[in-house]
């Protein structure tokens, strides 16, 4: 039995081996980022990134071209590394709108788009030293075979280049959120800044964003899916998690062991009063018997992200307080889901929620009927938000605009009464919100996780002991 179980061993080291050197090989380039050739399990033929082909990149770009004005061009900066200490950076994410143009996930580039030369990019130069510590980078030979730019250049000709581009156009746009001074500083810029001819480029991207393509609501719909089996599982462990710490770092794993390759942010597990603070994020408490969790997690998926909020009795039931609350917010949830369709907007969905809300917590005792202000220290946020690339995606789009298919929104109405909450004594430090996505569709939307389980399952199992 030793002598096979060795011989096994032997084998699978042997395959290990083969298939590691395989990868290895000269004959798959390293671009510092996967490909179809690198990541097959991932990718397929003729994508730039997981799930989006060459093919929509180019699209987009085009699009982009079409909006600008006659004579004008873009500047796309990538996103900077930034760093934790002197030697340790933070995990990098890219800029959406240098991802949503390029597809590249490094960062040191800075992209320019134009009827004049179309994408042009100017890519970070490796050093020998940077290599041996870090990896392969992706370059200019990366930018013309892979990522389809009609012009690259290594970024020390960017101030023998761009300058003259400047001085031909009437009119400049690039993402200020990113802007690098290896460009802001040049005399030209600031010359055109300082007549007017430099504006921000997100009134264009946004808009592009806004709609999504079949192939990003695939991911997206991927990506919630992701989010909603990795709530779930930590629901049901919520019994023996009995830290926000432990239920954090429960969520995450399960999102990361699906495919996520981050959290969208770091996940909102109020237990308690905390989960009356919106955007809690300590989540370092131990949660109290009888509490609700109140937890807001979304994920990254190849570049798309999720938002789902729940809230939830660990001890498997709610108390009559409790239930009398979360029932108003789940059929605020429900009422304000049915409208979302085309032609509606966020903004009308808000006021309709807002009257929904009112109305609920007169009718419980909460609020008194001329304690209309109280209701908005209450709840001050929005019923939603679009959601994309960025959690709060396209924030140059209205919340007036009317919604098209293809359009990605939030409804998360909710509820937030601290200890200190000046009412009655009995809802002191109770917080809840239910939010889902919605996917505003020809007919109406679909939902990212149906309203109905809220209460079905997550009752049903904890009260069965899981």
């Amino acid at each position: 039995m030793k002598t096979l179980s060795r011989k096994l061993l032997q084998q699978l080291s042997s395959k290990q081996a083969i298939r590691h050197h395989a990868y290895s090989t000269k004959a798959i380039p390293d671009f510092g980022q996967p490909t179809p050739a690198s990541h097959p399990q991932l990718m397929n033929e003729g994508e730039i990134t997981p799930g989006i082909t060459s093919e929509e990149y180019i699209s987009r770009r085009k699009r982009l071209l079409e909006l600008l004005p006659e004579k004008s061009f873009a500047i796309i900066a990538a996103a900077p590394i930034k760093m934790m200490t002197d030697v340790v950076p933070y995990t990098f994410r890219q800029d959406a709108d240098y991802l949503y143009l390029t597809g590249c996930q490094q960062p040191g580039g800075v992209a320019v788009l134009s009827q004049e030369c179309g994408l042009c990019m100017f890519m970070p130069e490796a050093k020998a030293h940077d290599i041996v510590w870090q990896g392969q980078t992706a370059g200019v030979d990366a930018a013309l075979e892979m990522f389809k730019a009609e012009k690259a250049y290594p970024m020390s000709k960017l101030n023998e280049i761009l300058p003259g581009m400047i001085k031909r156009s009437c009119k400049l746009f690039h993402n200020t959120l990113t802007a690098t001074p290896t460009y802001t500083d040049m005399e030209t810029f600031q010359k055109a800044a300082h007549v007017g001819k430099v504006s921000d480029l997100s009134i264009f991207t946004h808009d592009l964003r806004w709609v999504k393509s079949p192939a990003e609501l695939k991911l997206m719909k991927e990506s919630a899916s992701i989010a909603c089996q990795a709530l779930l599982q930590t629901i049901l462990h919520s019994k023996t998690y009995t830290y926000e710490a432990m239920l954090s770092a429960k969520v995450e794993y399960e999102c990361r062991m699906r495919g996520a390759q981050r959290m969208a942010f770091n996940p909102v597990v109020g237990g308690g009063p905390n989960g009356s603070v919106i955007h809690y994020s300590r989540n370092d408490q131990k949660i109290k018997g009888g509490n609700l969790v109140l937890m807001d997690v979304g994920c990254e998926l190849h570049g798309y992200c999720s938002d789902l909020t729940r809230t939830w009795p660990p001890c498997g039931s709610f108390s009559s307080v409790q239930e009398e609350v979360y029932d108003l917010i789940l059929q605020t949830n429900k009422e304000c889901i049915r409208l979302c369709k085309p032609g509606a907007s966020i903004r009308q969905i808000h006021n309709y929620s807002v009257e929904l809300l009112f109305k609920g917590l007169k009718e419980i005792g909460i609020l008194k009927r001329d304690q209309f202000r109280s209701y908005h220290q209450l709840n001050p946020t929005s019923i939603g938000h679009y959601l994309g690339m960025d959690v709060h995606d396209s924030s140059m789009i209205s919340y007036d605009r009317p919604l098209k298919p293809g359009v990605v929104i939030t409804i998360e109405p909710g509820i937030y009464l601290p200890s200190s909450f000046d009412g009655p004594e009995r809802y002191q430090g109770i917080g809840i919100r239910i939010e889902d996505e919605v996917l505003i569709m020809e007919t109406g939307c679909e939902a990212s996780w149906g309203t109905f389980y809220q209460t079905v399952i997550i009752i049903k199992l904890l009260d069965c002991g899981q």
